[in-house]
């Protein structure tokens, strides 16, 4: 009977080895998988960052000189993202040269039909010192930020949810009125040109259709498509709806043989007047299949 037990006891401690074995086994696998998870969710984070690329948004600044003010429109490039519109509001809201009161929030940005209703928290309301050319070129750099984007034609602005009383009243110069508010560019005089189109290393088709903006003298806009050396691929110029001291839009379509090498620059500029050297250069880089 001694012996009997003592084999039992034996057996009982392989058995209990062979548990506590097979457990480990189960925790180092349960653990790799683990690990093998994680880096797949890492790829998958990192696969979608690259199809998600940054984004550009054109962005509206008041600018003061001892002249007077206007406008001054920036591109700030952000991290991608869905809500567009909020993004670029945020970024005026930010960014150190804002007219807009600190500690102002969005509540909520409806777009619908064209028309973009933008909610502000009511500390939009506690700027009162800007002066009725400060007002109204504040209430600009709103709807010109918002109406860059192709769905949005005309902008109306709340506080907390009114636009009524003293949200009417605004920052009691201008007010809130006469909204809803459309675009008007005649008061941006920085840059002198920009381009919407073609977009920074969009793959370019021929001809190459070139869009945008201009305050130039006598409208005239020049443009140039360089491969990747710097040679000239081909040339076009054409003339603004208006020339400078106004500001107008432009269109031309420029024809060339694309190069194997699949890349390049557009240059958009204007020719001085004195000299006839290239003046207030847009470079864009381009692709093409």
């Amino acid at each position: 009977m001694h012996s009997l037990g003592k084999l039992t006891l034996v057996k009982l401690l392989v058995v209990l080895l062979l548990i506590l074995s097979a457990g480990c086994s189960t925790s180092s696998n349960e653990q790799t998988d683990n690990q093998n998870k994680n880096a797949d969710q890492q790829d998958k984070v990192a696969e979608q960052q690259e199809q998600t690329p940054d984004i550009n948004l054109p962005v509206y600044f008041v600018k003061y000189t001892a002249d007077g003010a206007y406008l001054v429109r920036e591109v700030h490039t952000v991290s991608y993202t869905k809500q567009v519109a909020n993004a670029a509001m945020q970024e005026l809201i930010n960014d150190e040269k804002s007219i807009l009161p600190s500690g102002t929030k969005i509540l909520g940005i409806n777009i619908e039909k064209g028309l973009a209703t933008v909610n502000f928290s009511k500390e939009v309301l506690n700027n009162t010192n800007v002066g009725s050319a400060g007002e109204q070129l504040g209430i600009q750099s709103i709807v010109n930020t918002l109406t860059e984007f192709p769905n949005i034609e005309k902008v109306a602005f709340q506080v907390d949810g009114r636009a009524d009383g003293r949200a009417q009243d605004w920052w009691g110069h201008v007010g809130l009125y006469e909204q809803p508010f459309t675009q008007d560019c005649s008061m941006v005089y920085e840059p002198a040109i920009w381009v919407t189109h073609p977009t920074p290393h969009q793959v370019i088709c021929v001809p190459l259709l070139v869009k945008g903006s201009a305050m130039v003298f006598e409208g005239a806009v020049n443009a140039r498509l360089l491969d990747s050396s710097g040679e000239i691929l081909a040339e076009s110029y054409t003339t603004a709806k208006s020339g400078a001291p106004e500001r107008g839009d432009f269109e031309m379509s420029i024809k060339f043989d694309p190069p194997s090498d699949g890349e390049g620059v557009l240059e958009v500029y204007q020719v001085s007047p004195q000299d006839g050297s290239p003046q207030d250069i847009v470079s864009i880089p381009v692709q093409w299949p």
